[in-house]
């Protein structure tokens, strides 16, 4: 999510003098210690890299005053930044957040804008203060959110966009403008979506319960049970439908449907424990369902 705004600083022709990421973490089969990907970016453009286990390190403020920075754009870091930290650079911390604030200040800005039916969303640059996501603004940028949109493409196309934004902001910071206080009205805050608020509840409307599932798409998952067993579930389509009880499974030679509490999801792709994400029909028909099962 970083990298689009280290390529765009980078080409932006601002002086980068190092890139703060988190410390390298275990991954894959062998549990091999890798860098995170802005981190390898970085390596690959010969910066130097700062790899401190919180900012609030003695060790890594000392580097940083000696950095001398002006100021510091931040992009997806998920480290809270003490008060000693944010006064080394002279103009302070830059944030890009993905959200068009002060709507969904907070961890989940992209899922929850979807889950909650915003038909439009954007980026915003704003200098870091000790309260959450609530430092004075320079610029937004906005984008749609399209009745298909899942969280994982409106990421992509928010680390683009907020990546140019990211880089004109840093323009502005260097001719010397000064940002803009957010407004009083119209915060929400973001949660973080855990795993437990992905679970899908067939007794609300299927245009509900689509919102959900592209908001938690890719991660964490939406699912459901059948049998006692979990299963993710990939983007739907909600459809008006019979009236039948919440998580009755409708199932047809090449489509399933799910009743909910209004109208219907009929599903794309399922992805049961332990296995590759598969069509939904190709799914039912290895589940041997039987006439009117239900999930939940």
């Amino acid at each position: 999510m970083a990298v689009p705004s280290l390529d765009a600083l980078v080409e932006s022709g601002h002086d980068l003098v190092a890139v703060i990421s988190r410390p390298d973490a275990p991954s894959g089969r062998g549990r091999t210690l890798h860098p995170s990907p802005v981190a390898a970016r970085a390596a690959e453009l010969g910066l130097e890299i700062l790899r401190p286990e919180h900012p609030r390190d003695p060790e890594f403020q000392e580097r940083l005053r000696a950095l001398a920075p002006d100021c510091c754009p931040v992009v997806a870091y998920g480290a809270l930044l003490p008060t000693s930290a944010l006064r080394i650079p002279r103009h302070g911390w830059v944030n890009l957040h993905f959200s068009l604030l002060p709507r969904w200040r907070g961890a989940a800005p992209v899922q929850q804008s979807i889950i909650a039916g915003d038909a439009t969303t954007g980026a915003t640059t704003f200098r870091i203060v000790k309260a959450m996501d609530a430092g004075p603004t320079y610029r937004t940028v906005t984008t749609p959110i399209t009745p298909t949109t899942t969280a994982g493409e409106l990421f992509d196309t928010l680390a683009v966009s907020g990546a140019a934004l990211l880089a004109e902001t840093m323009d502005l910071v260097a001719a010397g403008e000064e940002p803009t206080s957010q407004p009083e009205e119209g915060i929400t805050l973001a949660a973080k979506i855990e795993v437990d608020d992905a679970r899908l509840d067939w007794s609300r409307p299927a245009a509900e319960l689509d919102r959900l599932i592209r908001g938690c798409t890719p991660a964490p998952g939406a699912w459901t049970l059948l049998r006692d067993e979990r299963f993710k579930i990939g983007p739907a389509t909600p459809e008006a439908g019979e009236s039948l009880p919440p998580g009755t499974l409708i199932v047809e030679r090449k489509s399933v449907a799910v009743a909910t509490g209004d109208g219907v999801l009929r599903l794309g792709q399922v992805q049961p424990m332990g296995k590759r994400p598969m069509a939904a029909a190709d799914w039912a028909r290895g589940a041997s369902l039987t006439p009117g099962e239900r999930l939940g």
